[in-house]
């Protein structure tokens, strides 16, 4: 699955959504692409899209899509 996030610059960031993105049951192999915002990752299971939005926004950022 691939999300965009907004105002993602630095490793940090990365960090915080990747760690985010993990508490969500069934998510792996989270890879962040600072470039372009973009997020890609393993899902075993779906995944909400608010329940995305909602970990997105607890780490600080904005969820563009999904």
């Amino acid at each position: 699955m691939e999300i965009t996030v907004k105002n993602m610059i630095c490793g940090h960031c990365a960090a915080a959504v990747t760690k985010a993105l993990e508490t969500l049951p069934g998510v792996s192999q989270v890879q962040v692409d600072l470039t372009t915002g973009r997020v890609s990752f393993t899902n075993a299971n779906p995944i909400p899209p608010e329940d995305l939005a909602r970990v997105i926004k607890d780490a600080g950022y904005e969820l563009l899509s999904a």
